[in-house]
């Protein structure tokens, strides 16, 4: 069964490691100490070091102790080592002389028998001597744990201000952990994972601790933890009720795991959070009321009061499809939550709000459209599709497409449209759609490929299909003018 720790749902805050145990085999190699082992496995952790010589000192031991004794009131060999393995003893130090020449053979025979590491104590060898080597060791081992979660955790922190921040901090957890990290919904499905996969069973095991700690459970745990064979599993719930969760897979776990597992929670929780800029529950108003046929102009103040919108459309270096979190940071980096990241889509769009320009992001190539109107945003998306595929074209992070301006601005709006509408109407939307764009990129047929996301054949045939349909040299620079004239007030 999962272990259940209380607790609020809200985040771990990383606290200072507890001190690591002590192999026992580094104690046997202090020099000075002439300890030797005996009996029992070699292989025992020590927590610390306790003296007594009482006939039964099991209800004085916490566990994990390496218990020093000389015998004195030893009796019944066997029924002593059994109450200190009951009791959860590390280790037996036996002290020869003055009370035994040497170690009882019925003591040896019993720690043998039942798994519990005796170490003859030399009689030049006080306990006291033992006592602090191990405080010593224990000392040592604090500082080198300390300095590893230091590490980890100025790693973590660099992960998360980097471009792909989420799966940059699941990728150094792992490393760091030596493990699989992942990040699940409260239903265990996997949104990023790093580290190696683990096997079938033990992604089913972190699959149901989510679902444990996930803040719709009530009352549910902030963490919780298992074990599956070797295998060590964790789960931490994110703050701020994202129904997120952080789960763990690793081969081993060292007394700073948890405080380094805190910093990551933390962390995620914060790049994962949504951002604040305008209401979450007047941005859910705003889209019912669009949905029921209200006022794209009446429904504006409920999405953060701008006048002006800027669409953006953004697609990721590689082109793979990108997740909700990492839109949701390239969101927060523009200043705006109406982020659409489209299930399974490689483009993302986003509606920023305001006049302010749109900066380049890293990782990113993006597509701006000129600052509209809520109610001219069908036109701003298209221009933002536009200046994506030019940006992209052109091997440029950011492209805005301008607005009218100059000579062109000086024709009549209506009398521009009109004149448009006539000029192009032999052109079908893809047809016309080709000619912006390769008069936009001066007649490169591979960019305008690049950019329509289409062959370069297919571009040549559009192009001299509108040659053709609208009886003109398209070489010849006057009718360019006239037709780009046309493409960007039509």
């Amino acid at each position: 069964m999962p272990e259940l720790p209380t607790g609020p749902t809200a985040p771990p805050a990383p606290a200072a490691p507890p001190t690591p145990p002590i192999p026992l085999t580094e104690l046997l190699a202090r020099e000075g100490l002439g300890l030797r082992r005996i009996a029992g496995p070699a292989e025992a952790e020590l927590l610390w070091v306790h003296t007594s010589e009482m006939a039964d000192p099991y209800p004085y031991l916490l566990g994990g102790e390496l218990l020093l004794s000389a015998g004195v009131l030893l009796t019944d060999p066997d029924t002593y080592v059994s109450r200190l393995v009951e009791a959860g003893a590390a280790a037996l130090g036996f002290g020869v002389r003055p009370v035994h020449d040497t170690v009882p053979t019925e003591l040896i025979a019993a720690c043998e028998r039942y798994g519990l590491p005796l170490i003859e104590v030399p009689p030049e060898t006080p306990f006291t001597a033992i006592a602090r080597a191990v405080w010593q060791l224990m000392a040592q081992a604090r500082v080198r744990e300390l300095r590893r979660v230091t590490r980890a955790q100025q790693a973590l922190a660099t992960a998360a201000a980097r471009t792909d921040p989420v799966p940059a901090v699941l990728h150094q957890l792992a490393a760091q952990l030596e493990g699989r990290a992942a990040l699940r919904t409260a239903e265990g499905e996997e949104l990023h994972a790093a580290g190696r996969t683990p096997a079938p069973d033990v992604r089913a095991a972190l699959a149901r601790l989510s679902r444990v700690v996930a803040p719709v459970v009530r009352p549910a745990p902030a963490s919780a933890t298992d074990t599956l064979g070797t295998t060590h599993l964790a789960a931490y719930a994110l703050g701020g009720g994202q129904g997120l969760v952080l789960t763990l897979a690793t081969e081993r776990r060292e007394a700073g795991d948890h405080t380094i597992a805190g910093v990551a929670v933390v962390l995620l929780s914060l790049l994962a959070a949504p951002h604040q800029g305008a209401d979450a529950a007047g941005r859910s108003a705003a889209l019912v009321r669009l949905l029921l046929g209200a006022d794209p102009a009446v429904v504006a103040p409920l999405l953060g009061g701008a006048e002006r919108w800027t669409v953006v459309h953004a697609r990721r270096g590689g082109g793979d499809p990108v997740d909700p979190l990492t839109a949701g940071a390239l969101g927060a980096a523009l200043g705006s939550a109406l982020v659409d990241a489209g299930r399974g889509s490689a483009a993302v769009r986003v509606l920023v709000p305001g006049d302010d320009r749109i900066t380049p992001q890293p990782g990113w190539t993006l597509g701006a459209s000129a600052p509209a109107a809520i109610t001219a945003l069908d036109t701003a998306d298209a221009q933002a599709a536009r200046a994506l595929g030019r940006a992209e074209a052109t091997r440029t992070p950011l492209a805005v497409d301008a607005p009218v301006t100059l000579l062109a601005a000086l024709v009549p709006q209506e009398a521009a449209e009109a004149h448009a509408r006539a000029l192009l109407a032999p052109l079908t939307e893809p047809l016309a759609e080709t000619l912006r764009c390769w008069l936009s990129l001066h007649g490169s047929w591979d960019r305008t490929a690049t950019a329509l996301r289409v062959h370069r054949n297919t571009v040549r045939q559009r192009i001299g299909r509108c040659a053709v349909l609208l009886e003109a040299d398209l070489d010849d620079m006057d009718v360019r003018t006239e037709l780009w004239f046309a493409l960007r007030r039509g």
